[in-house]
């Protein structure tokens, strides 16, 4: 046991380590939040820009050095305006820790599997849909302007309200919980460059919605008839009833056991 100075020497040591260790897992953190988004590049390209900086002083380009240095005296503001989506993100995630916020059960596994089979009939009679499933960020701003329904979930109701005949199907319904709380509902665009141009808007929307807060989004093609999940800014397309089913479990009632969620696999 080291006393006196040793022992200050020991404790200035460990505060060291645990600070390099914190910092190491916030980067890391970080890295997950951007990975495989379009933010990823544009890391990329940022950290570029700050390796010429550093190169420009020394090799005697003097006039660029001194565009890059006010360029990156404001590089919290760039980094803000450049990645505030999934800045917006990640601190979600970070409110919604289990540390914090204990996720409540939000579908009961009946409401899902009647959700399927709606999803199922839609995309044989080639209806376009869009189902945002609420999570814990609440989705009011978008309820707003919408047509609030506040019904009990039912299958007959989400297929009259994608009717090609119905004033509501092209906006999406919003449900919370076995809610249906809103249709009609108008969601934000993904303008990531890098979307496969043969997605429609409605898939744009489903994306656009999913890059900025935690629901999950069922788009039926209205084109081909296919099922896709969108979720944290990721879409899987191409699925069916049961795999839809398998996927919503593991999403949005974390709590099931993994027996539970193998019997719909």
């Amino acid at each position: 046991m080291l006393g006196g100075n040793g022992e200050v020497l020991t404790i200035g040591m460990l505060r060291h380590v645990v600070d390099v260790l914190i910092v190491a897992y916030l980067i890391y953190r970080g890295l997950l939040v951007i990975r495989g988004t379009r933010a990823a590049p544009m890391l990329s390209g940022l950290v570029l820009v700050v390796a010429i900086y550093f190169l420009a002083k020394p090799l005697g380009f003097v006039t660029l050095a001194w565009i890059l240095e006010n360029f990156l005296s404001s590089i919290i503001l760039v980094v803000v305006v450049i990645f505030q989506d999934e800045i917006r993100r990640g601190l979600t995630k970070v409110g919604l820790h289990p540390l914090y916020r204990r996720e409540q059960r939000r579908l009961v596994e009946r409401t899902i599997e009647d959700l399927s089979v709606v999803c199922t009939r839609m995309a044989e009679l080639k209806l376009g849909a869009l189902i945002v499933i609420q999570r814990e960020v609440g989705l009011d701003e978008f309820v707003e302007d919408a047509v609030t329904l506040d019904a009990r979930f039912d299958r007959k109701l989400i297929l009259s309200i994608f009717l090609k005949d119905s004033p509501l199907h092209d906006g999406a319904v919003i449900l919370d919980g076995d809610t249906i709380k809103a249709a009609g509902c108008v969601l934000p665009l993904s303008f990531n460059p890098d979307l496969d141009p043969s997605l429609g808007t409605r898939h744009r929307a489903a994306l656009g919605l999913s890059e900025r807060c935690d629901a999950a989004v069922i788009v039926v093609s209205e084109e081909n008839g296919s099922i896709s999940l969108v979720r944290e800014g990721k879409m899987t397309r191409n699925l069916d009833g049961p795999m839809l089913i398998a996927a919503l479990m593991r999403i949005v009632v974390p709590q099931l056991s993994a027996d539970e969620v193998r019997r719909h696999d």
